[in-house]
């Protein structure tokens, strides 16, 4: 449970720098990385793509994290 979340707030983290917008702090950040993590999930499984060990978990949290931020910004 704790390295999920650390894998949530590493790749909230690196959503919000690639997205090109500020951080949301350590709890924003968490919640959009977890958020991210269930979202990349869900598309790499439709893709019929998959990930493995903590890179592979990062990267996919990552990718979910931007589509959340994306729609996020889309609808603000």
């Amino acid at each position: 449970m704790l390295w999920f979340l650390v894998i949530g707030i590493i790749a909230g983290w690196l959503a919000g720098n690639i997205m090109k917008g500020g951080g949301f702090g350590l709890f924003g950040d968490l919640v959009v990385g977890v958020i991210g993590s269930f979202i990349g999930g869900f598309l790499f499984r439709i893709l019929g793509l998959s990930s493995y060990g903590t890179i592979g978990s990062i990267i996919m949290a990552t990718l979910g994290a931007m589509v959340l931020l994306w729609v996020i910004r889309h609808f603000r």
